[in-house]
């Protein structure tokens, strides 16, 4: 992700994770002001390297504040009067009025690019903020439940989008909610915010989680009716809620389309996928708000990895898309955080660094679970 630096009060310029490169880009123009600077003294004045000298003050601008822009163009100003020391017939005003005039343009053009960086920055600490809202920092544990998130933006300049995920600690067990919105921009944000916003509440009201999904397919609806989107025909939404009663050995599924949850059970890992087909969010009128719930057996230390589509549907160079399965197979009973931090090095590894779409995970560990062997019915696992 871009950082942001601030000196003395002024936003000084988006510094990237490889510092050391962009601090060398910095020096450019000085870099360039040297090389003419000799090559002007150094070569026959029939080449007249000394016209080259208003590219520095140019270059400056798109990295510099005014000051040092300005400052280098008075170099540039001096080098040239020192060289018409060197050759008198070097045609030095004509040179010297244009490092006046590209100093000049420069230094407007970097008080504009720091004015629009400022705006940025103000902007990306407001979807920050918004951010933190619509998905703000799950608690690490609820109950005797680690929990933790992994959220990765297909675009690097963004904060929010469509992936939402939601965790709560209510009457009737950890519920946990991950899904996706279809399309990009500000109309899946919304809907987002409208699906998570509502399970806030349902979450801690509905004793049965089909009358969860039920509140989230209400509040969705209320939504695409009160903010059509213009690009897609209607919002929907693949959402799946778990659901680990408190004290019990089995874990509840309620599927909306969605991904079906990894579960590392005794060592081995499963596929949970759902029994029945249960209908994406605001699709129910269409096709049916037929849900269905799956129960599957819990033990101590069992893993679970709840994501979306992003992470599946994400290729390699070849165009294969990255085997998630076998990449869970290939771990160890790594503490949550270490097996998203792991996942998301391994993403930008397979994808070559590039990500296409949003990505959300959520790394599930349930080390004080009692397993009661026989509670879990309904269940279908590959």
């Amino acid at each position: 992700m871009m950082r942001f630096v601030i000196m003395s009060g002024r936003l000084w310029h988006r510094r990237p994770p490889h510092g050391g490169k962009w601090e060398s880009a910095l020096l450019a123009p000085v870099v360039l002001t040297l090389v003419i600077t000799g090559l002007a003294f150094s070569t026959p004045r029939e080449i007249a390297f000394s016209r080259l000298l208003p590219a520095a003050p140019a270059l400056a601008a798109a990295m510099w504040p005014v000051i040092p822009t300005i400052l280098l163009g008075t170099f540039c100003l001096l080098v040239m009067i020192g060289l018409s020391f060197v050759y008198t017939d070097l045609g030095t005003p004509y040179t010297a009025a244009a490092i006046v005039t590209v100093t000049l343009a420069a230094a407007y053009a970097s008080h504009v690019r720091l004015q629009r960086e400022d705006t940025l920055f103000h902007v990306r600490l407001v979807a920050d903020a918004a951010q933190k809202v619509l998905l703000r920092p799950l608690p690490r544990r609820l109950q005797d439940v680690e929990i933790e998130s992994l959220y990765l933006a297909a675009q690097e300049q963004a904060r929010i989008g469509g992936d939402f995920y939601e965790a709560a600690d209510t009457p009737y067990g950890v519920r946990l909610l991950i899904g996706d919105v279809r399309g990009k921009g500000l109309t899946a944000v919304g809907a987002a915010s409208a699906v998570i916003s509502s399970f806030r509440e349902a979450a801690y009201d509905e004793p049965d989680l089909k009358g969860v999904i039920r509140r989230l397919e209400a509040s969705i609806s209320r939504h695409s009716e009160a903010f059509p989107a213009h690009d897609l025909p209607e919002h929907f939404a693949t959402a799946l809620i778990a659901e680990i009663p408190h004290g019990s050995g089995h874990l509840r599924l309620l599927n909306c389309g969605h991904p079906p949850p990894l579960l590392v059970h005794r060592g081995e890992t499963r596929v949970l996928e759902p029994t029945a087909p249960s209908p994406p969010l605001n699709l129910a009128a269409l096709i049916g708000d037929h849900y269905s719930v799956d129960t599957v057996p819990l033990a101590p230390g069992d893993q679970l990895l709840l994501y979306t589509d992003g992470v599946t549907e994400t290729r390699d160079h070849s165009g294969e898309f990255f085997p998630l399965p076998d990449w869970m197979r290939g771990q160890d009973l790594a503490p949550p955080r270490e097996l998203l931090d792991r996942l998301h090095r391994d993403l930008l590894d397979y994808s070559g660094g590039r990500l296409d779409d949003d990505i959300a995970a959520l790394a599930v560990r349930c080390p004080g679970t009692r397993t009661q062997e026989g509670s879990g019915v309904g269940h279908h696992a590959r």
